[in-house]
């Protein structure tokens, strides 16, 4: 039986990836708008080096918005795992915004960057909030069937 916050991870994961794949098309045929890997190396002192903001990004995506999304969903208002996830990951979105203009450096939406980077990260953390709900769900609901079954076995006398 997997707890919440493995469940988390594990979604987290492939949200990550799915916004990975995104930003991969953004990057190799784009890029229409500053790469997030690159913000997020920036942010964090090492800009231009997008091997740093990959490896940034998925430990992010997976470990930290993963299991605080699997400790908090149960807890959050929407009718559906999606709806969950999409208001989580706008949440995180709305976070990383607000940190960025109070503790960071707002010329990084300057240039290449803009209302366009904005968008670009808001519609991705809305496909994050999509893809980690969704998987979270599954995770639960087949922990669930497993439960079930295992209630139906007979003993083994």
């Amino acid at each position: 039986m997997m707890s919440r916050v493995q469940k988390g991870l594990i979604a987290g994961f492939f949200a990550t990836v799915a916004v990975s794949i995104l930003e991969a098309v953004n990057v190799f045929a784009g890029p229409w708008v500053e790469p997030f890997p690159l913000f997020v190396a920036g942010l964090i002192g090492m800009p231009g080096n997008l091997v740093v903001g990959w490896i940034a990004h998925f430990i992010a995506g997976t470990v930290i918005l993963g299991s605080l999304f699997g400790i908090l969903c149960p807890r959050m208002p929407g009718q559906t795992p999606e709806t969950k996830g999409i208001i989580f990951a706008v949440g995180a979105w709305a976070v990383l915004m607000v940190s960025v203009f109070l503790f960071g450096d707002p010329r990084m939406f300057q240039g290449s960057g803009g209302f366009g980077m904005v968008a670009w990260m808001l519609a991705t953390h809305a496909v994050f909030g999509i893809v980690l709900g969704n998987v979270y769900a599954r995770l639960v609901s087949r922990e669930k069937r497993a439960a079930r079954e295992m209630a139906n076995v007979a003993t083994a006398h």
